[in-house]
């Protein structure tokens, strides 16, 4: 009898030609139909299009055995538990950034791979990103070691090491663990006779966060995030792309959202009211435009709510993502500024929302995560791309969603009326009698 396996998805992440796909094949054991790139259009342009999977076990480690009961018999051979670690292999072409932010949904552990001839890049810093919206441990893979100069070579990585530490300082993963490797030494066209480096101290730092599903081992059930093969008589698969497998009711077709929005702060243009984005819900990218709103003055300071919307509050028009040190456009230098302007003196609403409509309908479930980029801009610009995220709050499911649901969301403008006073008339005196 097969023994009792935990499993971690961990997710490969870097700039294109960081070497993810020679990692996740230094790394694995088993390897789905997805893995190493076996499309035909990945192998003729030598780059991953889709989501990789495949997977290595080790023992698993003590502390994440339950405690004993009394005596208990010897596990029979090849029953014994196993830590599995299911590899996502995410693309690192910028054109392929909606199927990174996709695969970054699935993951427990990101590790980021650095080209340490290179440094960070901009898919770097774009996936990093991505890293501390979606996941909530990071390994960074300082890859190609084998090409620095070897009376050079731990200088150099000593000098990277410190580096990609600066870089994390200011992040959620401050201090996170930065692991040497040669996964492919000599480049993808060299004999495959040497073997890689730094991969087993790599494997001892992947043992440390748990997640359950079976990898090619017959199961009965399946929880979110697991990866699964299903048998389905007579059905062509090649009719089928990318589906979701889920509960009755657990997810929704909605044609517009309020979401709690957060701007990311790498994002150099403004969020403006009526601009349209890119917004990446699950594993769908359609286009959006949307609607900015806050808190009415006197409540900026109230403790933000992320697990549901109340239609019962009154909310203040905004023309762009309230920033530090911004004003609303609405607003002028007189009394509206003393109301509203507080932004302008360094204070912002602990919440934003935003009115996210639609091009086309999404099907995902409530209080999924949010992603809003800019794809278009030049993906040879040394910029970040995504804009903002957040949470969906709440969806409006009917197509007439702007006459059966928005007038029920309290949103008001300041409104302003300026005037001249040409003259001043003094009042008449009384009539004597």
């Amino acid at each position: 009898m097969a023994g009792r396996r935990v499993n971690v998805n961990v997710g490969v992440l870097g700039h294109i030609d960081s070497g993810k796909t020679a990692l996740a094949r230094a790394l694995s054991t088993t390897a789905s139909t997805a893995a190493f790139d076996k499309q035909p259009q990945s192998r003729e342009r030598g780059i991953t299009l889709d989501l990789g999977f495949s997977c290595f076990s080790v023992p698993l480690p003590a502390r994440l055995r339950p405690a004993p009961l009394g005596a208990e018999p010897e596990p029979e051979p090849g029953a014994e538990p196993r830590l599995q670690v299911t590899l996502v292999d995410c693309p690192g072409h910028a054109s392929l950034i909606r199927t990174i932010i996709g695969g970054a949904q699935i993951i427990d552990l990101m590790m980021l791979v650095i080209d340490v001839t290179k440094g960070m890049q901009t898919q770097s810093a774009e996936c990093l990103v991505i890293g501390q919206i979606a996941c909530q441990k990071l390994v960074v893979v300082l890859n190609k070691i084998d090409l620095l100069p070897e009376g050079k070579r731990q200088a150099a990585i000593d000098k990277m090491t410190k580096k990609m530490q600066k870089t994390l300082e200011n992040t959620k993963f401050r201090g996170a663990p930065i692991i040497p490797v040669a996964a492919r030494p000599g480049g993808p066209d060299a004999p495959e006779t040497e073997a890689p480096q730094g991969i087993a101290e790599l494997i001892e730092v992947v043992r440390k966060v748990k997640s359950m599903q079976m990898f090619h081992t017959p199961v009965t059930s399946a929880v979110q995030g697991d990866r699964l093969g299903i048998c389905v008589t007579q059905f062509d698969p090649k009719l089928l792309e990318r589906g979701l497998v889920c509960a009755p009711e657990s997810l929704h077709t909605v044609h517009a959202a309020l979401v709690s929005v957060e701007k990311i702060p790498y994002f150099r243009g403004s969020l403006q009211t009526k601009a349209k984005f890119h917004i990446t819900v699950g594993h769908e990218t359609v286009m959006g435009r949307v609607m900015f709103f806050s808190p009415a003055p006197d409540s900026f300071d109230h403790e933000p709510v992320l697990d549901s919307f109340d239609f019962s509050q009154e909310y203040l028009f905004q023309e762009q993502y309230l920033c530090p040190g911004s004003v609303p456009a609405e607003t002028d230098r007189g009394e509206a500024d003393s109301r509203v302007g507080q932004a302008s003196e360094g204070r912002c609403p602990r919440q934003q929302w935003a009115l996210v409509e639609f091009e086309k309908p999404v099907t995902c479930p409530r209080l999924c995560l949010v992603i809003g980029s800019r794809l278009d801009a030049d993906i040879h610009a040394n910029t970040c791309r995504l804009a903002f995220h957040g949470v969906l709050l709440h969806g409006l499911e009917d197509k007439n969603y702007a006459e059966s649901a928005l007038p029920t969301l309290r949103v008001y403008k300041l409104k302003h009326k300026h005037g001249i006073v040409e003259r001043v008339a003094s009042a008449p005196s009384p009539r004597r009698s």
